[in-house]
């Protein structure tokens, strides 16, 4: 699936570069930027899904804490405004990756899962956040006799965790979602939820300033280092004297060395269709409006939105050597005509509607495919990064557990495997780039065979990873 040729149709040549997300009239005004000097006793470094699920857990922890926070662009930017807003209770981006890399604590690491998204939802409510949620689940659908048996193990495996889950085949899944393309789909009910990613950003940010956060947009993080007991942070041209520092700064990389080793930021895309008319809609069924994926190592994400788009996403995964990150690399015509002709490989029946919008950005991965953490400059700092386009709900957990390192406490959170034990770090280039362009290529005949090669087996007994 998914040839490189142009398709028919360049559906989405005049599509809108402004991710769809944040093509609203209602987008907030930013907070003004940073100026001058200030003093703090946590400074926040970076305004995603992390930093503002931070912000308000400090809050929540101590009313008095004087907590500010510090966003290089504007809220909602970047990963946190430009993803397919799958909310997923998984915090290791999902069970087969999770029984991979902490077997021994899956059980503890599905129940926190489930626990931090009923928490999240309640904490929405409390907040009167309006994300457009809605509690639909995600289907993974295949594409390939090798993967309709994957689903089947996998189905015993949700089962086995207390999931309500239900597989279709054939005919059955033809019931649910209508195209050729697909055999099968493993249907998880619960445990992920839609939402409209900019507008839980935008509810997290008036709650944060409700709770008495001080946050600035617009403030670009210049370094940081030791002042005594704390931190003195270059944020703009001033600069803030803080006790403790959570960096939560996605795939966007400089603040610490130790992060920038263990991040790999790559690009992710989506396109966006015109909202479908009654017709086209009743020839899709989906009337139960599941998240679907692909189970590929090289997938898809599609949902319906609240006006009956198709938000349709990923597939290619693409590094910049030297871990680049640029505005020009958030557009890749390449990658928007291979992500059409897959789309309508898939709803064939859909031949002619048109895409509005079109975007990428970065999304940051580690080697083990979930949130990694760590401090450093003796405590004073920590972090929570690496999660791999599934960090929309583990997210408030990350920010948790981070805030729980720097507070320095002994948790059920700090004792976990998955905190205590930082992904591995990518090598240096040239050779961070090579593999990243082997693995690519070897996911790809994975995907074809329905058997991982020499390359990837080498990489799963070192714990090694990087797919789409």
């Amino acid at each position: 699936m998914g040839s490189p040729a142009l398709p028919r149709t360049r559906a989405s040549v005049d599509a809108s570069t402004i991710p769809f997300w944040l093509d609203t009239a209602d987008r907030p005004a930013p907070t003004e930027p940073f100026r001058g000097e200030a003093v703090a006793d946590l400074v926040i470094v970076g305004g995603g899904f992390t930093g503002l699920w931070a912000a308000i857990q400090a809050k929540e922890r101590d009313p008095g804490r004087d907590v500010l926070l510090l966003e290089a662009e504007e809220i909602a930017f970047g990963a946190t405004g430009r993803n397919g807003g799958f909310l997923d209770a998984s915090l290791t981006h999902g069970q087969e990756n999770g029984a991979a890399r902490f077997p021994d604590e899956l059980e503890t690491l599905e129940r926190l899962g489930r626990e931090n998204f009923g928490q999240l939802f309640a904490s929405l409510d409390r907040y009167g956040v309006d994300a457009h949620a809605e509690h639909t689940g995600e289907m993974t659908v295949g594409r390939r006799p090798h993967e309709v048996q994957y689903l089947r193990e996998m189905h015993e495996l949700l089962v086995g965790l207390g999931y309500d889950a239900q597989l279709f085949e054939g005919d059955a899944l033809q019931a649910q979602v209508r195209s050729p393309a697909l055999l099968a789909g493993l249907w998880e009910r619960d445990g992920l939820a839609l939402v409209d990613p900019a507008r839980l950003a935008w509810g997290l940010r008036d709650a944060a300033l409700e709770l008495g956060v001080r946050i600035h947009e617009g403030t670009r993080v210049r370094g940081m280092e030791r002042d005594g007991p704390g931190m003195v942070v270059g944020a703009g041209p001033g600069r803030v004297r803080a006790r403790r520092v959570l960096l939560a700064t996605n795939g966007f990389r400089g603040t610490l060395r130790a992060i920038d080793r263990r991040i790999v930021p790559v690009y992710d895309y989506i396109l966006v269709t015109e909202p479908l008319t009654t017709a086209q809609r009743d020839s899709l069924g989906w009337a139960n409006r599941q998240g679907l994926a692909d189970a590929s190592n090289r997938f898809h994400y599609f949902r319906l939105t609240s006006d009956d788009r198709i938000l349709w996403g990923g597939f290619d995964a693409i590094y910049h050597f030297g871990n680049g990150v640029r505005p020009e690399f958030d557009q890749r015509p390449e990658t928007f005509d291979v992500l059409e002709r897959n789309f309508f490989e898939t709803f064939p029946q859909l031949e002619g509607i048109r895409f509005t919008h079109r975007w990428g950005g970065v999304i940051d991965t580690c080697t083990r495919f979930c949130v990694t953490f760590g401090s450093s400059h003796g405590g004073r700092v920590a972090y929570a990064v690496g999660y791999t386009g599934l960090g929309v709900g583990a997210s408030r957990f990350g920010a948790a557990t981070a805030l729980d390192l720097l507070d320095d406490l002994q948790t059920e959170r700090t004792e976990l495997a998955l905190v205590r034990k930082r992904a591995i770090p990518f090598p240096p280039e040239p050779f961070r780039w090579l593999g990243v362009q082997l693995t690519r290529r070897a996911l790809a005949r994975a995907d074809e065979r329905g058997t991982r090669g020499p390359w990837l087996r080498v990489l799963d007994a070192f714990g090694l990873g990087f797919d789409s």
